[in-house]
């Protein structure tokens, strides 16, 4: 059986090579895997926390891994163990994520067409509720280049016999015009009143501002950062993906996350309720 050291190890590489799951998914499976391995091997503090350090700065664009990390920390200078402590955190932010979808699901209209971007695992939790009330509606979706997020999402959609229509991120100008509500994920709140997601995030919030169309993020207190927009590390991926052509003066980027700011948006919904700006939640 593989020790303590090994486990968090694999867990951190398999942390830092995830592109496609969304910040909440991404940490409570973090979560739930280091519980299993605390369980498994007794570690002691020390060792759980220097882990728990490495844990933390492994994604600096989604800071509610980072926050859940030293939550889990606070939790055991405490006094919990470090089974329990990590068992509570996890059960906060799966709290969490459901009270968000109960505060969002007010601000969808009847037969409502939303629109997303990427793949939000708190956004699905909407979609999930909404499904179970019997609320009828129907989503647009973007691929989310490059990593094709969206594909998933509107496999779990179609498997949720919700009608879904899936477009490449450049034609999100074209779509806004027919839907009634945006809603995305958040990855961080920063602190001067803009937030993290996936790039192409910013482009249709200007498409909905355009439009005059509601735009509601969603994202739990776990993401609140002390940095500012000018401050934030925007994790930047393998242009690999890309597929670009090679040639000594082209030079491919890959940035995966960007800063919006609140004035493009209607506001932010996290566990505590609706947020219009500017009564923007603040760290």
């Amino acid at each position: 059986m593989p020790g303590f050291e090994e486990r968090a190890q694999e867990l951190l590489d398999r942390l830092r090579k995830d592109y496609e799951s969304g910040a909440t998914a991404l940490t409570l499976r973090t979560l739930r895997d280091m519980a299993a391995g605390v369980e498994a091997t007794k570690p002691h503090s020390g060792e759980l926390a220097h882990w728990l350090e490495e844990l933390r700065r492994a994604r600096p664009s989604m800071i509610v891994i980072g926050n859940a990390m030293t939550k889990v920390a606070s939790r055991m200078a405490e006094g919990d163990s470090p089974l329990a402590a990590v068992q509570q955190v996890t059960s906060e932010l799966e709290n969490a994520s459901a009270a968000i979808a109960q505060h969002a699901r007010r601000q969808i209209p009847p037969d409502a067409v939303i629109m997303t971007h990427s793949f939000s695992s708190v956004v699905l939790g909407l979609f999930r509720l909404l499904r179970r009330g019997q609320h009828n509606f129907s989503v647009i979706c973007t691929q989310s280049s490059p990593g094709l997020e969206g594909h998933e999402l509107a496999r779990i959609l179609n498997d949720m016999s919700v009608p879904v229509t899936l477009i490449t991120d450049a034609q999100m100008g074209l779509f806004i015009p027919r839907a009634d509500v945006v809603v995305t994920g958040c990855d961080t709140w920063l602190a001067d009143g803009h937030f993290i997601n996936k790039s192409g995030t910013r482009l249709l919030a200007l498409a909905a501002h355009a439009r005059n169309k509601p735009f509601w993020v969603l994202g739990d207190s776990f993401r609140h950062s002390s940095q500012t927009s000018d401050e934030a590390s925007l994790e930047e991926m393998p242009v690999s993906e890309l597929n670009a052509p090679e040639g000594h003066w082209i030079t491919p980027r890959n940035i995966y996350f960007e800063t919006i700011p609140q004035s493009l948006v209607s506001g932010g919904i996290n566990e505590q309720g609706v947020f219009s700006f500017p009564d923007w939640p603040q760290p």
